[in-house]
């Protein structure tokens, strides 16, 4: 599935060749990420990436996609031993250059560094990981999805007495509470206007306490929960929507010492009063992350069957669908992940 000149299609394009150090996989399982919509609808942000870990070319094809699994079919020059063919292997998804030492593209957002939305895709052999037990294809292939909540957690350092809210339960707003009664966390607040993903993270994910905003401020229940239970820490907010408006709406709305992580994404800017932010007193922390502890330990844990991410799977289709169920992650229509098979149903 390539993107080209804005607009995504099936395309018969040449196998990527993995250079030195780099294995070639057979994709099993991929999932579709807000992302990769994201990089469809704002390439100046491609375009303009002074990193070079992206590049939007409207002249060039890009295979989109960066979660994913597959199984071992061919080696560059270089590699060991260590993933013989055959080998089920996922990676953190960056590409090397040079082994590193000319920085890194990200998998599925530049042409040097086709994604999984195709039959075959490359990654670096340095930066791979074998799938040993029996943990299904696609639920490994949303390791990178919920490493994302899982950094945030970390970063969060939640203290006994501190209540988190969960602002919206999508993918990365349900890998946050994964991340947050993983740690034994109670109670966690979520806050979703869809009433099928507040079930979700309360019957799937481990959420105590679920609240519609269209009826009442989570962060009213916030201050009930903390007046009923004796929890006098400070709020910790993680946003997971990435709505315009939003944080500065959480800056209005929340106590003094409020911490807020932002792990939504803005791509066409937002603006943030410094001023009510000052007055708060809040701490806020945009992006950083996940980095490799927390990708690595969250493969371990759904790999392990301490973390199950398949309930946040609404369906799995195949190529020919993408660019529909692209349509339906564009408008949060659809479910929070829909895994694609590129070469068909996998055992």
């Amino acid at each position: 599935m390539v993107l080209r000149d804005g607009q995504l299609a099936l395309r018969e394009i040449a196998d990527p060749v993995p250079g030195q150090g780099e294995l070639l996989l057979r994709t099993l399982s991929t999932a579709i990420c807000a992302s990769d919509v994201h990089f469809m609808d704002h390439p100046e942000m491609g375009v303009n990436d002074p990193t070079g870990r992206s590049l939007y070319d409207a002249n060039r094809g890009i295979v989109l996609g960066h979660e994913f699994v597959g199984e071992v079919v061919g080696h560059g020059p270089g590699c060991t031993e260590q993933f013989p063919v055959g080998t089920r292997v996922t990676s953190i998804p960056i590409r090397l250059v040079n082994g590193g030492a000319g920085g890194v593209r990200i998998i599925g957002q530049h042409p040097e560094a086709q994604g999984s939305f195709g039959e075959l895709v490359v990654v670096a052999e340095a930066l791979a990981k074998a799938v040993d037990g029996d943990a299904p294809n696609d639920a490994v292939a949303l390791a990178d999805a919920f490493a994302v909540g899982e950094f945030y957690v970390r970063a969060a350092r939640m203290e006994p007495g501190e209540v988190p809210v969960v602002i919206g339960a999508g993918a990365i707003g349900l890998s946050a509470v994964a991340a947050l009664a993983g740690r034994g966390v109670e109670p966690i607040i979520v806050s979703d206007y869809k009433s099928d993903r507040r079930d979700l993270a309360r019957d799937s994910f481990g959420a105590h306490i679920t609240v519609d905003p269209s009826d009442k401020s989570p962060f009213d229940v916030w201050r009930e929960v903390r007046a009923e239970r004796g929890l006098w820490g400070a709020l910790v907010v993680f946003e997971c929507v990435g709505a315009a408006g939003l944080i500065q709406k959480i800056v209005e709305s929340v106590d003094i010492g409020t911490r807020i992580y932002c792990a939504g994404g803005w791509y066409t800017g937002d603006s943030l009063s410094v001023t009510d932010a000052t007055r708060q007193g809040v701490t806020i922390q945009f992006g950083g992350g996940p980095h490799p502890q927390d990708w690595y330990g969250t493969l371990d844990a759904i790999a392990s069957g301490r973390l199950d991410p398949l309930p946040s799977v609404g369906t799995v289709i195949g190529l020919d669908e993408v660019p529909h169920a692209m349509e339906l992650a564009r408008t949060s229509g659809g479910p929070p992940r829909i895994v694609v098979h590129p070469n068909g149903d996998n055992p």
